[in-house]
């Protein structure tokens, strides 16, 4: 599975999902979202059970505005359509992993 490359129209739809979701907030202007991206497609293909999505931020301000998002990269987890973690900043995929270890 890859990362899906998310909008307005499929954002809402994409979060409410029963199983646990990774969303990349990301700008393409931003040197430590470009490292994190391999990183995501990694996490995407490695857990298949999980449903990971990227949304670029200047395209789509209104979603970070709706998420507070304040600095790029972020990730956020969702669990049941509910935001259950972020994380603020590009990490080693290893650390990433474990940050997000109980949502796994």
């Amino acid at each position: 599975m890859t990362a899906i490359d998310l909008t307005d129209k499929t954002y809402k739809e994409f979060i409410t999902s029963s199983s646990v979701v990774i969303v990349d907030m990301w700008a393409e202007w931003c040197g430590p979202c470009k490292q994190l991206s391999p990183i995501i497609s990694s996490i995407a293909t490695d857990y298949p059970q999980v449903k990971v999505g990227k949304v670029n931020v200047d395209d789509y301000p209104e979603i970070g505005k709706d998420n507070n998002i304040m600095s790029i990269p972020t990730i956020l987890v969702f669990k049941d359509g509910k935001l259950v973690k972020t994380i603020v900043g590009a990490f080693p995929k290893t650390q990433l992993i474990n940050q997000m270890s109980e949502y796994l």
